[in-house]
């Protein structure tokens, strides 16, 4: 269980600090009203969006230790507490302020983890029936069918309905990586869950790409965090027989409400004002802001009720 505790914990680390750098990669390229090869190959110009998908991958990787020795209810509020490293990271990197309902949420996330890791109990089976393969698979393709659509949209709503197709592609992903059959290649490459992880794994990118451009990077990572750490643990415990310690239920499902409570405080943090220094922009090679003596005037490409190119905007 160490192992797979310390594994999730690194891999928090990798993820949030992953989301900052995506969300500038993301707000940098030409926005997207549709899936375009464009868009892709803007954001695979992007360093900041590459080091952020490098960052999530060597995450993910750790992450597949804990999702195979640990419950998926333990794992995935551990992977999601990620939110606090986001808020930590956009606080050093972007200059955004935290407050102090900010700060008692990364203490609820502190509390809420520890109580959770020590109310764990046993991981349950690491094989489901092909059915359940099978219904890993139909989720990824409805998801990135949803995706689509939603791509083709724009505001608030958009981003948020974005952002829970990209929790539940990750989740899918999760899921996939624990009952995935791994005795051999023939069996990898027969097992429908192989496809749903990678579909999932990368339909959720997609869909969290294009939230990133239509709504503020916490208010897009909240909504993911429903789909993303609610379904993979419910399904833990009722599907693959994920428990509790003996007479700590009480424990483990306190952790777990007190630690996603704890994220969902710290959505607040994308809101407060950010005022990058010269400094701060020279770390990231932001570009300065061009000197206007008159009244401002929008800039092409900028629309009303969308943040701009720059990396983390109000």
């Amino acid at each position: 269980m160490l192992l797979g505790l310390t594994t999730a914990l690194v891999a928090t680390v990798c993820f949030g600090f992953g989301s900052v750098f995506q969300a500038g990669g993301a707000r940098e390229a030409p926005h997207a009203d549709r899936v375009r090869v464009g868009l892709l190959a803007a954001l695979l110009r992007s360093w900041r969006f590459l080091l952020g998908t490098g960052l999530d991958i060597a995450g993910f990787a750790l992450s597949i230790v804990a999702l195979r020795t640990l419950p998926l209810f333990l794992v995935q509020a551990v992977t999601n507490a990620s939110l606090a490293v986001t808020a930590l990271a956009a606080a050093r990197l972007l200059g955004a302020r935290l407050h102090r309902a900010d700060l008692l949420g990364i203490a609820a996330v502190v509390v809420g983890l520890t109580l959770l890791a020590l109310g764990s109990g046993h991981a349950g089976r690491d094989h489901a029936s092909p059915a359940f393969h099978w219904a890993l698979l139909a989720t990824a393709v409805l998801m990135l069918l949803l995706t689509f659509v939603l791509a083709r949209r724009s505001g608030n709503a958009a981003a948020v309905g974005l952002g829970l197709l990209a929790g539940v592609g990750f989740g899918v992903t999760s899921l996939a990586v624990r009952v995935l059959d791994v005795s051999g290649p023939l069996a990898v490459f027969t097992d429908p869950a192989a496809y749903g992880l990678a579909l999932g794994g990368l339909g959720g990118y997609l869909a969290y790409a294009l939230a990133l451009q239509r709504g503020t990077v916490t208010a897009v990572t909240a909504a993911g965090t429903v789909a993303e750490t609610f379904g993979p643990a419910l399904v833990g415990v009722v599907a693959l027989g994920d428990t509790a310690r003996p007479g700590y239920a009480w424990c483990a499902l306190t952790g777990f409400v007190v630690a996603v409570g704890g994220t969902f405080v710290l959505s607040r943090f994308g809101e407060v004002d950010s005022e990058p220094d010269s400094e701060l922009e020279s770390e990231l090679d932001l570009p300065p802001e061009p000197a206007s003596s008159g009244p401002e005037t929008a800039r092409p490409g900028d629309q009303p009720g969308r943040p701009n190119g720059s990396a983390m905007q109000r």
